[in-house]
């Protein structure tokens, strides 16, 4: 059984930074791609960044772009997302999930394991 377990969340003011962290346990996330996720309240869960199973090529939503970096740490088992220049918009609950697909993909249901999430909000 495959489980994911965010961390990393929390309160941020505008302009700051948070780096969140995906960790696994009964699985080698090397073996897939990882999505990261957020939902805020009242909108659909959209897809932020992903890193392909394939050659770890990066997918990054252009509200995120120059923004958020996604990387993996495959001693650690973990995928890690640095979001730097935070703004309130950026306020969701962030959600790491993996899929066999070999490219990235945003849509949720190509995902098979998800983790419960990690709150994250930026207000001054």
């Amino acid at each position: 059984q495959v489980q994911l377990v965010e961390s990393g969340g929390g309160l941020v003011q505008p302009g700051g930074s948070l780096r969140l962290s995906c960790a696994a346990s009964g699985a080698t996330l090397d073996y897939y791609a990882i999505g990261w996720f957020r939902q805020a309240p009242g909108k659909e869960r959209e897809g932020v960044s992903c890193i392909s199973r394939s050659d770890d090529s990066t997918y990054y939503a252009d509200s995120v772009k120059g923004r958020f970096a996604i990387s993996r740490d495959n001693a650690k088992n973990t995928v890690n997302l640095q979001m730097n220049s935070l703004n309130p918009e950026d306020t969701a609950v962030y959600y790491c999930a993996t899929t066999f697909a070999y490219q990235c993909t945003t849509r949720t249901s190509d995902y098979d394991y998800w983790g419960q999430g990690t709150q994250v909000t930026v207000s001054s």
